[in-house]
């Protein structure tokens, strides 16, 4: 089991950073045409790069033959990320939307084949790589590259306090689709309410929901309390550290559901 559950982490970790990276390009680039933000998409590029390279690597590992049509179309989605990460990092600006699409054929194959029923956990995944992974890759590749490389304290506070206003709205769709989607596999596989408490299942969801329950109340701090005081430096490396805690605790969240998703779903 440990090898499944470490596995499983591996995998979670490689979604998140190639599909943050898209998050990061779509939902925060967007309103900013300053170099420095150029500087961090590159960064946010090289880490979709790691992200879908190890996703792939690790599809092709546990590839079954013959390849049925989800898994020839994960396939041909990740390569085109990974040949769009690669020209993106290199400053080929027009490369992104082929990144997007690779992300999300990738990511989402079951939807666009038709298997509604096998959509819903590939559809939480993913929901939880745009909130998660893309406050890592804003925290990463955005906070840290202007913080540290504009020469301007106030307009570094500025850019700074752009990028996190345009990342809540994100962030909330996010989180809708996250709990929308955590329902339905949570009643997938517990199958019944009393399986909650009387299941190593159920108790591997509790600690997880725990867990969950403290990521949100970091996020909705920063997001009612910290963000409406951004516009100075001082400002946003308060915020960073403040989102650093949210993503050690996401971390645990996805350690424990690692484990979860090893474990054998209740009778």
């Amino acid at each position: 089991m440990l090898i499944d559950a470490l596995t499983e982490l591996a995998g979670f970790l490689a979604s998140f950073l190639a599909v943050g990276a898209i998050g990061f390009r779509y939902a925060i680039r967007r309103r900013h045409d300053d170099e420095i933000v150029w500087h961090a998409a590159r960064r946010a590029a090289a880490l979709g790069l790691i992200g879908a390279l190890v996703t792939l690597g690790m599809m092709a590992i546990h590839l079954k033959h013959p390849i049925n049509q989800t898994a020839a179309l994960q396939l041909g989605g990740w390569g085109l990320a990974i040949l769009a990460y690669i020209l993106a990092a290199a400053d080929k600006r027009a490369l992104w939307p082929f990144a997007a699409v690779g992300v999300i054929v990738g990511s989402l194959a079951p939807l666009f084949v038709g298997q509604f029923s096998r959509a819903v956990n590939p559809i939480h995944r993913f929901a939880a790589a745009m909130w998660i992974g893309t406050l890592f890759v804003l925290v990463v590749a955005g906070l840290n590259t202007v913080l540290r490389e504009t020469g301007d304290k106030i307009e570094r506070g500025r850019i700074a306090a752009d990028l996190i206003n345009t990342f809540s709205p994100l962030a909330l769709v996010s989180f809708a689709f996250l709990a929308g989607s955590g329902v339905v596999t949570a009643w997938k596989h517990l199958k019944r309410i009393d399986a909650l408490w009387t299941t190593s299942y159920g108790y591997a969801l509790i600690a997880k929901l725990c867990v969950v329950a403290i990521v949100v109340a970091l996020g909705a701090f920063n997001w009612r309390r910290q963000r409406p005081l951004l516009g100075s430096e001082s400002a946003a490396a308060v915020l960073r550290r403040s989102a650093a805690w949210e993503l050690v605790f996401a971390g645990v969240v996805l350690v424990i559901t690692a484990i979860l998703v090893s474990l054998p779903s209740p009778r």
